[in-house]
């Protein structure tokens, strides 16, 4: 239990012994909480994209990731590449800025927007990671389809007997399946790391507008 929380308790016991903090201590409490809530969501997210380069190379070195022919000269690959690249280093930059502005603020008002504003970035970065996850999905497939010698033999075998509809039906909900088990994961991740600092940011923005009043 923190500072501020302790303060209360002995505030709702009526010990007039307590010291009484005044407006801008209360207001120099919630700032510090609020900058190392912030702090911790910059690094946390850049020790995930750590991470997940290090699950990739090390997949790689194993031998144990997916071998596709020429996947990574493909113009689709390099785009989508180069383009998560990119906004995820907006994202780094953005959690930062939320960081230094937040540091920054000299009112409860300005605080609290600072807060709104990183929950909303936290909210649309998690948002992003899930929509390129269906994307490269819903790209990679096709492709390791064409390319896998069993999946080829099922194809002609499908086409052959005329279940074509039904082979893509069965490939389509196995894909969907396993994404959406995918997603879930991903969210129940997302919720115990950033879940659980948005909750404490919003309990610190519930304490300012208390001030405001």
């Amino acid at each position: 239990m923190d500072e501020l929380e302790l303060l209360k308790k002995d505030w709702q016991k009526g010990n007039d012994n307590y010291p009484k903090l005044s407006y801008q201590e209360i207001y120099s409490m919630i700032l510090k909480k609020s900058s190392s809530i912030v702090k911790w969501i910059f690094i946390i997210s850049i020790l995930e994209f750590v991470f997940w380069i290090v699950i990739s190379f090390g997949l790689k070195a194993s031998g144990y990731s997916m071998d596709i022919e020429g996947l990574e000269k493909k113009f689709g690959f390099i785009a989508i590449t180069i383009l998560s690249y990119g906004i995820l280093a907006y994202f780094f930059y953005r959690f930062y800025m939320n960081y230094k502005t937040i540091n920054t603020a000299d009112t409860a008002k300005n605080l609290m927007e600072n807060i709104l504003k990183t929950r909303r970035t936290v909210k649309q970065y998690v948002f992003f990671n899930l929509v390129v996850l269906v994307i490269g999905v819903a790209y990679m497939m096709p492709i390791a389809i064409n390319q896998d010698e069993n999946s080829r033999a099922l194809l002609e075998q499908a086409t052959a007997n005329g279940e074509l509809l039904k082979y893509y039906a069965s490939i389509a909900l196995v894909t969907i399946i396993a994404l959406a088990i995918g997603i879930a994961i991903l969210l129940l991740f997302y919720w115990l790391i950033y879940g659980i600092l948005l909750k404490r940011l919003n309990r610190n923005y519930h304490e300012l507008k208390k001030l405001e009043v």
